[in-house]
């Protein structure tokens, strides 16, 4: 079974998911190939790689995350964009990562 990548974003001020921002995703080793940007859907959610395309490799994804708040009417936050940077030694597994944002700070894991 081959894995796939994937993301939640929750944002803790408005408590649901970030529906709307956009992530761009990029393999950055062994070679450097941008995957595409995805919006996320109503949820927070999205594939950002599909089995097909997931391999092991360096990856990193772009939240946009002073967009999605200037979108909602918010003026003022800290963050413009947060870049999660992770290596992917077996790509046959999902790797899930979460982020949970507000204004000024964010958290993310590796999920399962």
């Amino acid at each position: 079974m081959s894995g796939q990548l994937t993301t939640h974003v929750l944002d803790i001020i408005l408590g649901h998911g970030a529906g709307g921002l956009s992530v761009t995703v990029h393999r950055l080793e062994p070679t450097l190939e941008p995957l595409g940007e995805v919006e996320l859907d109503a949820g927070g959610r999205a594939v950002l790689v599909a089995a097909d395309r997931f391999h092991p490799g360096v990856y990193e994804l772009v939240f946009k995350v002073g967009d999605y708040h200037r979108a909602k009417g918010v003026i003022g936050g800290f963050l413009d964009e947060v870049p999660v940077r992770f290596g992917v030694a077996d790509s046959s597994h999902h790797c899930h990562v979460p982020l949970l944002i507000s204004l000024y700070g964010y958290s993310t894991y590796r999920g399962g």
